[in-house]
C-alpha cells in the first residue's frame, strides 16, 4: 500500500445527519454522528488524562493495492496529558466502530485501516480501534452520572468529607456521610458534594464498577 498524502484539519468535514444513528453536539461544541462516538467523546471529557480530543482530524489519502486512491477520515484524535514534561504526550488516532461492523466489513475497511496505522507510525502516534464493548460498560454509565457533578462544590462539606476520610482511610458513600451527620437532610445535601469529588478524583474509587452508596471509597 502506498500512502500518498497527509492533510490535517480541525475537523475536516462537517457531520450531517446519518442514516444509521443520532447526530449531534457535545457541550464543548464537539460534533458527533452516531452515540458511539458520543459516549467516547463523554468518557474523553471526564478523563482527566485526556488534554483534548478532536473529531475527525485529518484525511488520509493513500493508493491501495490495485492503484486505486482512496480517502479516509479516521473518526478522533486523543491527546493525553504528559505526566513527564521531559516526554512526548501520547497520541492516539482513533477509529470508532461498532463491533459486528468491524467483523463483517473487515477486508473492505482493513486497507484504510493500514493507511491509518502506518500514518500514524509516522507521526510518532499510535492507531487504535474503539469498538462498543471497549467503551460502553459501568465506566461510562459512571461517566455519564458524574459529569453532572464535576462542578457541585460546597466548601463547607468539602472540608468535612475530606477530613472525616482522611481519618478513616477507607469507607463507602453511605457510611461517609452517616458518619458526619445524623439528621436525613443534611445527609442527602452532601451526597451530591461527594459525587463531585469523586468526579473531580478528589475521592478515590473504582470507577470501573457500577457506582452505588455501598461503593468503596478511599481518601486520595
Amino acid at each position: 500500500m502506498k500512502l500518498r498524502e497527509f492533510t490535517m484539519y480541525e475537523p475536516v468535514r462537517k457531520i450531517g445527519i446519518s442514516s444509521r444513528s443520532i447526530t449531534g453536539t457535545m457541550p464543548n461544541g464537539n460534533r458527533y454522528e452516531s452515540s458511539l462516538e458520543r459516549d467516547l467523546m463523554i468518557l474523553m471529557d471526564f478523563d482527566p488524562s485526556v488534554h483534548l480530543y478532536t473529531p475527525q482530524p485529518l484525511v488520509i489519502k493513500y493508493q491501495s493495492s490495485d492503484g486505486k486512491n482512496h480517502r479516509y477520515t479516521p473518526d478522533g484524535l486523543i491527546e493525553y496529558r504528559s505526566r513527564d514534561k521531559s516526554k512526548k504526550a501520547n497520541v492516539i488516532l482513533v477509529e470508532v466502530k461498532y463491533r459486528s461492523d468491524f467483523v463483517n466489513k473487515f477486508n473492505e475497511v482493513l486497507p484504510k485501516f493500514r493507511a491509518a496505522n502506518l500514518y500514524a507510525k509516522n507521526m510518532g502516534w499510535e492507531f487504535k480501534i474503539f469498538t462498543d464493548d471497549r467503551i460502553r460498560g459501568p465506566f461510562l454509565e459512571n461517566a455519564k452520572f458524574l459529569n453532572a457533578y464535576k462542578s457541585y462544590f460546597h466548601e463547607d462539606f468539602d472540608l468535612l468529607i475530606t477530613e472525616k476520610l482522611e481519618k478513616l482511610r477507607v469507607s463507602t458513600p453511605k457510611e461517609l456521610v452517616c458518619s458526619i451527620f445524623k439528621d436525613k437532610w443534611n445527609q442527602a445535601k452532601m451526597i451530591p458534594v461527594l459525587w463531585g469529588m469523586i468526579a473531580r478524583r478528589e475521592v478515590g474509587c473504582d470507577l470501573t464498577k457500577t457506582l452505588t452508596m455501598k461503593t468503596t471509597i478511599w481518601s486520595l
